[in-house]
C-alpha cells in the first residue's frame, strides 16, 4: 500500500511536472505574424517585471505587464510606445514585430537599470551567419529581436543589458529603418576566460582569477565555468601586455601543464618548460568553437546603432549580412574595469552587405581578432550545365547557408588563379538546392574560356565604405579588413598598436573565398601609432601574374605614422598608387628620405607615385 501511494503520488508529480512545462512553453509561445493581434496604434504599452502581472491590460503605468509575452502577441502599429518601467529579469526575448511609418514610429524605451535576459524561455532558431558556421544546426538564443518590422526606435540611456548565458544581444532580421540608441550590452560572465600572472619561478606560475571567471580543477586539468557552458583550455590563448597597451596570440600547448587551485580566484600552473607565462601579463582563453554572434543584422536595410555600449560579445561580433545602408555612430566597445576582453572574435564584420555602411566617432578595443572586416563572398563553379547555366558551391566551412544570390543581381566570373574579372553577367535566375549550393541562371552566354573552377563575385552585394573618426586599439589582429570594389573612404582615424596590419586589403579565391578586387581607395589624415606591419598592406592571393593588376586605385594621404619596426606600406599586383603627405617617424635607422623606399614594398605594380612624404627618427 506504502509502495502504491508513493507511485501515485511520483505520478501524480510528474503529470504536475509535465503540465508546467506545457505551460510554461505556451507562455513563451513565439507567433508568427499570421498569429499576432494588430494594435490599433497610438497607444501605450506598459511593462514592468518588478510589479507587473501578466494578468492585467498592461495599458496603463499602474496595471503594467510583468513580461514580454504581451508584446510578444502583437505587431505594433504606428505611433505605439512600449515603456519597460523598471530594470529586472526576464526569461524571455523581446520579440518586436512592428509597422511604424517615418513620422510616426514605433518606440521602446527601457527604463534606466540592469535587465538580466535568461536563455532558458528565449527565442531559439537555426542561423546561418558568415564567418561563424561551427555549429550550423545548433539553436541560437535571442535577447532582443526584430522581425519583418520597419520604423521601430529603440531607446535605453542608462540600461544595459546582460547575458545570462550564450545569446545572441540583438537579431534584426527582414526590416529597415531601425535605430537603437543609448543601451548597453554585456555578459554575467564573459565566454573569453581571463588570468593575470603574478609570479613566475622555474617549476610554476601563479595567477589571479577575475572574481567573475568561475573554473574547477580535477586531476590537474583546468575547467572554466560559465552559465550553461564550460569548457578546458586548448592552446590557443591571448595576451595582453598593460604596459604596452598591446594584445597579441600565443600558442600555449597544454599537454605539459598542471593545473592547481591555491584559492578561490588563484591557481598556480606547474611546468618543466616555462611556456610563456610572465608576470604582469594577463592571459586571455576561449572554446573556439564559432558557435554564435554578438548582433546579427540579416537581410535589412537602414540600420543605425547610436551611442551603443558593450562591453562583452560572444561570437563573431555584430555581423551584419546581407543588409543594406548601415550607420554605427559613437560605438564603443570596450572592456569593463578588471577585464580585457570585449569581443570573442572580430567587432565589426559585414559580410555581402550593399548600399553605404559609415563606422564614425566608434571606440572599438579588445577584441579577439579584427575591428572591422568588410567583404563579399565567392562561390566557386563545380559544373557548368549550358552556355547560361552553372552549379556553384559555398567552399569555406564556416561561411555557407545564406542566400548569396537574388534574381537580377550583377555578377561577376573570376578566374581564381589570376583574381580577375573577365566577365560582368546578370544573375536571372537562383535555385537553393541545399546549404552549400545553387544553380544560377545568367541573362547572357558565358564566355568559351569559362572553367569549373572558376569563382562567382555578387557585385551588387558590395557597399561603399566610410571609415572616420573612431579609434582602434587592443587588437591582437589588424585593425580594418575591406573588399570592395565601391568607392572607400577611411580618414581621420587613430589606429593604435595592432598587432598585424593596421588597414589590410586582401583578396582570396583559395582559402576563406572572401572577395573582391578594390578600386577606389582613400586613406587620409589617419594616426597610425606601432602598428604591426605593414601598417597598410594591399596583398591580393594571387597566384599568377597578369598584364592587369588585381588592385586598383589607391590613395595614401597626409597620415601620421609612428613605426615599430615595421614596412608603412605594401602592395602587390596593384595599379594606380599615390602615397603622398604622411609624415613618417621611426626608431631604425634611416638617415634621410632618400631611404624611404625601405619602408615601402611594391611588387607587381605599375602607376605607382610616391612623393613629398616626410621622414623622420628618434630614439626608443
Amino acid at each position: 500500500m506504502r509502495y502504491f501511494t508513493i507511485k501515485c503520488l511520483l505520478l501524480l508529480s510528474l503529470f504536475l511536472i509535465c503540465n508546467v512545462l506545457k505551460a510554461q512553453n505556451k507562455l513563451v509561445e513565439y507567433l508568427a505574424p499570421s498569429g499576432r493581434s494588430v494594435s490599433p496604434g497610438n497607444r501605450t504599452y506598459y511593462i514592468d517585471p518588478v510589479k507587473g502581472n501578466d494578468g492585467n491590460t498592461g495599458l496603463t503605468s499602474l496595471k503594467p505587464w510583468k513580461t514580454f509575452k504581451g508584446i510578444n502577441r502583437l505587431i505594433l502599429s504606428p505611433g505605439d510606445v512600449v515603456e519597460i518601467l523598471s530594470p529586472g529579469g526576464f526569461s524571455e526575448t523581446l520579440s518586436i514585430m512592428a509597422h511604424g511609418t517615418k513620422d510616426r514610429p514605433v518606440k521602446i524605451w527601457f527604463a534606466p537599470g540592469w535587465y538580466d535576459f535568461f536563455p532558458d524561455g528565449a527565442y531559439k532558431a537555426q542561423l546561418q551567419i558568415s564567418n561563424t558556421n561551427d555549429v550550423p544546426y545548433g539553436l541560437k538564443a535571442i535577447a532582443l529581436m526584430l522581425d519583418s518590422s520597419r520604423f521601430v526606435d529603440i531607446d535605453g540611456a542608462g540600461a544595459t543589458v546582460s547575458l545570462r548565458g550564450k545569446m545572441i544581444e540583438t537579431y534584426i532580421n527582414n526590416s529597415h529603418h531601425i535605430k537603437l540608441n543609448d543601451l548597453s550590452f554585456d555578459y554575467q560572465r564573459p565566454t573569453v576566460s581571463e588570468f593575470s600572472v603574478v609570479t613566475t619561478t622555474s617549476k610554476y606560475a601563479d595567477a589571479a582569477v577575475n572574481t567573475e571567471y568561475k573554473f574547477s580543477i580535477k586531476d590537474s586539468t583546468l575547467t572554466w565555468l560559465g552559465e550553461g557552458w564550460s569548457y578546458q583550455p586548448g592552446s590557443y590563448w591571448q595576451v595582453y601586455d598593460h604596459a604596452t597597451n598591446e594584445l597579441s596570440r600565443m600558442e600555449i600547448p597544454q599537454e605539459r601543464l598542471r593545473y592547481e587551485a591555491t584559492g578561490e580566484h588563484s591557481l598556480r600552473i606547474f611546468f618543466k618548460n616555462n611556456p610563456g607565462f610572465k608576470k604582469g601579463l594577463t592571459y586571455q582563453n576561449r572554446d573556439v568553437t564559432r558557435d554564435c554572434a554578438g548582433f546579427f543584422i540579416q537581410k535589412s536595410s537602414n540600420i543605425n546603432l547610436n551611442n551603443i555600449r558593450i562591453y562583452f560579445m560572444h561570437g563573431m561580433g555584430i555581423v551584419s549580412q546581407f543588409s543594406k545602408n548601415l550607420s554605427f555612430n559613437h560605438v564603443v566597445v570596450k572592456a569593463k574595469d578588471g577585464r580585457t576582453c570585449a569581443a570573442w572574435a572580430d567587432i565589426l564584420h559585414f559580410s555581402g552587405c550593399s548600399g553605404k555602411i559609415e563606422i564614425a566617432g566608434s571606440y572599438l578595443s579588445a577584441g579577439n581578432d579584427d575591428a572591422i572586416n568588410v567583404h563579399g563572398t565567392f562561390l566557386k563553379i563545380t559544373e557548368k550545365l549550358s552556355l547560361t547555366q552553372v552549379k556553384v558551391r559555398f567552399m569555406h566551412d564556416q561561411t555557407y547557408g545564406f542566400d548569396a544570390f537574388a534574381a537580377n543581381d550583377s555578377i561577376g566570373l573570376v578566374h581564381p588563379a589570376t583574381l580577375l574579372t573577365y566577365q560582368n553577367n546578370k544573375v536571372s535566375k537562383v535555385e537553393k538546392l541545399n546549404n552549400r549550393e545553387f544553380l544560377l541562371n545568367f541573362s547572357n552566354p558565358m564566355p568559351d574560356d569559362m572553367q569549373t573552377g572558376d569563382v562567382v563575385e555578387n557585385i551588387t552585394a558590395t557597399p561603399r565604405v566610410w571609415i572616420h573618426h573612431n579609434t582602434i586599439e587592443k587588437i591582437p589582429t589588424r585593425g580594418i579588413l575591406v573588399t570592395t570594389p565601391r568607392k572607400v573612404i577611411i580618414e581621420n582615424n587613430i589606429i593604435n598598436r595592432t598587432h598585424n596590419s593596421a588597414i589590410m586589403i586582401n583578396d582570396d579565391a583559395s582559402s576563406w573565398y572572401e572577395s573582391g578586387a578594390v578600386k577606389d581607395v582613400t586613406i587620409k589624415n589617419n594616426t597610425f601609432y606601432k602598428c604591426g606591419g605593414p601598417v597598410i598592406a594591399l596583398s591580393p592571393e594571387n597566384r599568377v601574374k597578369s598584364t592587369a593588376r588585381v588592385h586598383s586605385g589607391i590613395q595614401v594621404i597626409c597620415n601620421k605614422i609612428t613605426l615599430k619596426d615595421a614596412q608603412f606600406f605594401e602592395a602587390s599586383s596593384t595599379s594606380g598608387i599615390k602615397v603622398t603627405g604622411n609624415k613618417i617617424t621611426t626608431t631604425g635607422s634611416i638617415k634621410n628620405i632618400d631611404q624611404l623606399i625601405s619602408l615601402i614594398s611594391l611588387k607587381d605594380c605599375q602607376d605607382t607615385r610616391v612623393y613629398n612624404n616626410q621622414l623622420t627618427t628618434q630614439k626608443e
